[in-house]
Order: structure tokens, then C-alpha cells, then sequence
């Protein structure tokens, strides 16, 4: 068993240092970068989350909108899915990442190679071996042209072929480096991988020593929960890497009791240069990198706690059903479910966070990020219907109307 490394701090940073770091390594802290575009964005956050919601527009659009702006559908699918530049895979859900850490995810396609199925699913070899014939044999294809992805039952009733071509890939005898009407098209590596990268196969350890490197590094600071969290690595695997990861120790005032016993690690350039600039005011997607780690969450922003609800029965949901975090100020200061009608942007139902105090700058931080988002997906108006905190509809509704 690996033993747990000594904990003794190198700095010490308050609750607000900490935070900022977080957000300018997240890039929601000045200026963006705007040249870098979109694929600037997936190699700084390391991975982008995959889902199938789309209210506004799907997760993988809104991370980069709320960092950049406005920026087309075009530019992300490009971005994302131009067959070079990115492949989707297993990391801290169904990701896209950047195509240069494609060797550090080797220690993972040997796990599940070792293991021998996915997720308990069992597939007969011939069927393993006939998606590779196919895919050698008439290139790139999705489930549905190698013979259907889903039987006649519930979603999660996957073929024979879906089993066999999602072992593929998980294994790294395939791969996805794009999308086709959302449906995953399969391919080989050794046509997709640059050969560099395919031929580079680092053990266990080095793989882990990136992965948490990569982890301090697009988290800012970070327990070692969360570096689990970012990848989903053990805590044997972060501990194993942390010495040889190049992350500093340090202590976070008000951070709670288990890390202040435990301690965080910092991203040491970040730790040189503390962060400047002007905060973005954006809503997030619920699947953000920023949020999608709730105890995270709420400790670095002073207890917000955030939740997906679309998978709540509707009746038991609090603040509905894909409920996006608003950024404003450097803060999470409150929650709105947008939906569209028309050319109108619906709120329908906004809150505040109860310990903010509502005054002119969270307001303004709020109606910015609404009316941005509205323009961004076409809509030239913006409608709130409940509001949590009634008392304030008079003042949000003449921002808005700014």
C-alpha cells in the first residue's frame, strides 16, 4: 500500500486568493484568450464533458461560450471534432480532450483491457473481431451503419455491435475523434492518432504523474480529493504521483477542517503570478469543469451547492430542470433554468444565493450574463418568470431592458 505523503505547506492563501486562482486557471478570470479559441479552451480545462441535454445549446458549447463569448456551433464541432485535434473518452465523465494526452490515458485502456468487459456488458469475441474487420476493412463508422446500436429495449439495451464497438473502445483498439448527428464515429487509432502519440506507451506511474500534473494545473489549487475527482483517480493514484507531480503544498484559510488537515496542492506558476483581471459575468453548464465537483464547489464558493435536477422527478425538483450556476463577480452568485420561446429567453425560474446580498453589482452581474446568453442563441428578449427573490424583479427587469 502506498503510503499517504507528509503534508507540511510551502504557502499559505486565503479563502479569496484560492478562488481566484481557481477561476483564472478555469479562464473565467481576465482576459480571454481569444486567439487560442476554442481548442485554447478544451487544452486549458484538459476535458470538456459530454451530455445529451440541450436547453440553450449542449454542455460542450456552453464551456467554451462562457469563457470566449459568442462563438458558432461551427467553430466548436470544428474545434472539437475536426478528426486531429481531439478524441472523446472515458476521464472525468464522457469527455472530449486534446489529442496530445492521448498517451496519458494509457494506464486506463490497460485497466479495462485487464479487466475484460465494460460495465459488466459480456460481448462473444467474433463480435469483438468483426467491428475491427469492418472499420479496417470500409473506414470510419458509427453503431448504426455496423449494424444498430440499440436493441428493442430500454436506451441502455446496447446490441451485440454497441458492446463490442464501446469495448473497442475503451480498450484503445478504436477510437472517436468526432461526432455524426451525435452519434459516435468509430475508427482506428493508427489512422487518427498522429504516430508519435500512438507510439508513446508510458507506464502506470508516468501516466499518473501527468494526469495529476495536467489536474493542479487546470484546478489552480486543489484537494487531493478533487485532483481524484478531475480524472477519476484513487487516492492511491494521486498519492503514488503527488511527490513527482511538480505541485506545491499549501494551506487555504477556511477551507474546512479535513483539508486544513490534509492540505491542498497548488499549481506553482499560478502560486508566482497571483491572477488579475476582469471577472466574467456568464452562466455555466451544470456539467461545467468549474462546478461539476459539488463538494468543490461548495468550498470554494462560501457553501454554494449545486445540483442537476433534469434527472429529479419534476416534482421534486427545487430550482428545475437544467439549472445553470450565474458567475458573476467571481462569484457563484445564483441559479436561473433558461428555456427559449420564440425569440424570448424564459427564465423560468431564477434565484439568488440567500448569503449574497442582493444589491446593484450581483444584479448587474446577472441581467449581463442573461442578456449576453440571450443574443448569443439568437433571442432579443428576456423573460423571467418565478423569481425566488421577488423584491428584486423591478431592478433586474430594468437592467435587462439596458
Amino acid at each position: 500500500m502506498t503510503s499517504q505523503p507528509t503534508f507540511t505547506p510551502d504557502a499559505e492563501l486565503t479563502a479569496d486568493e484560492a478562488r481566484r486562482i481557481v477561476l483564472a486557471a478555469q479562464g473565467l478570470l481576465g482576459a480571454p484568450d481569444r486567439r487560442a479559441g476554442v481548442l485554447g479552451v478544451l487544452h486549458s480545462l484538459g476535458a470538456v464533458q459530454l451530455d445529451t441535454i440541450s436547453t440553450l445549446a449542449r454542455s460542450h458549447e456552453l464551456v467554451p461560450y462562457s469563457r470566449l463569448g459568442p462563438v458558432g456551433r461551427a467553430t466548436v464541432e470544428s474545434a472539437y471534432w475536426s478528426g486531429e485535434t481531439a478524441f472523446e473518452y472515458w476521464s472525468h465523465a464522457a469527455c472530449v480532450l486534446p489529442m496530445s494526452t492521448w498517451p496519458d490515458f494509457a494506464f486506463r485502456r490497460r485497466h479495462y483491457r485487464g479487466r475484460g468487459h465494460l460495465w459488466g456488458h459480456q460481448v462473444s469475441k467474433e463480435s469483438f473481431d468483426t467491428v475491427l474487420e469492418r472499420l479496417r476493412a470500409e473506414g470510419p463508422l458509427t453503431a448504426t451503419a455496423l449494424g444498430g446500436a440499440k436493441n428493442k429495449g430500454e436506451w441502455w439495451d446496447w446490441s451485440e455491435t454497441k458492446i463490442a464497438v464501446e469495448r473497442a473502445l475503451a480498450f484503445g483498439d478504436v477510437v472517436c475523434v468526432r461526432r455524426d448527428g451525435w452519434k459516435r464515429v468509430y475508427d482506428l487509432p493508427e489512422r487518427v492518432v498522429p504516430a508519435a502519440l500512438l507510439a508513446e506507451e508510458p507506464d502506470d506511474a508516468e501516466c499518473l504523474r501527468r494526469l495529476v500534473r495536467l489536474a493542479g494545473r487546470q484546478l489552480g489549487v486543489a484537494t487531493r480529493a478533487d485532483l481524484m475527482d478531475q480524472y477519476r483517480l484513487t487516492r492511491a493514484q494521486v498519492d503514488a504521483a503527488l511527490p513527482g507531480s511538480g505541485l506545491v503544498p499549501v494551506a487555504v484559510a477556511g477551507w474546512g477542517e479535513r483539508a486544513a488537515r490534509e492540505g491542498a496542492w497548488a499549481d506553482p506558476d499560478a502560486l508566482a503570478a497571483p491572477p488579475r483581471g476582469r471577472h466574467r459575468a456568464t452562466l455555466l453548464s451544470p456539467f461545467d469543469s468549474l462546478v461539476w465537483d459539488r463538494p468543490r464547489t461548495a468550498r470554494v464558493f462560501g457553501g454554494f451547492a449545486h445540483r442537476l435536477e433534469a434527472y429529479v422527478p419534476a416534482a421534486k425538483r427545487v430550482h428545475g430542470y437544467f439549472v445553470m450556476p450565474i458567475l458573476a463577480g467571481g462569484r457563484l452568485v445564483g441559479r436561473v433554468d433558461p428555456a427559449r420561446e420564440g425569440r424570448t429567453l424564459v427564465a423560468r425560474r431564477m434565484s439568488f444565493e440567500a448569503g449574497a446580498a442582493v444589491g446593484e453589482r450581483v444584479l448587474a452581474g446577472a441581467a449581463e450574463a442573461l442578456r449576453a446568453a440571450a443574443g448569443w442563441v439568437g433571442c432579443d428578449d428576456v423573460r423571467i418568470e418565478a423569481l425566488d427573490h421577488e423584491s428584486t424583479r423591478a431592478r433586474l427587469t430594468a437592467l435587462l431592458a439596458r
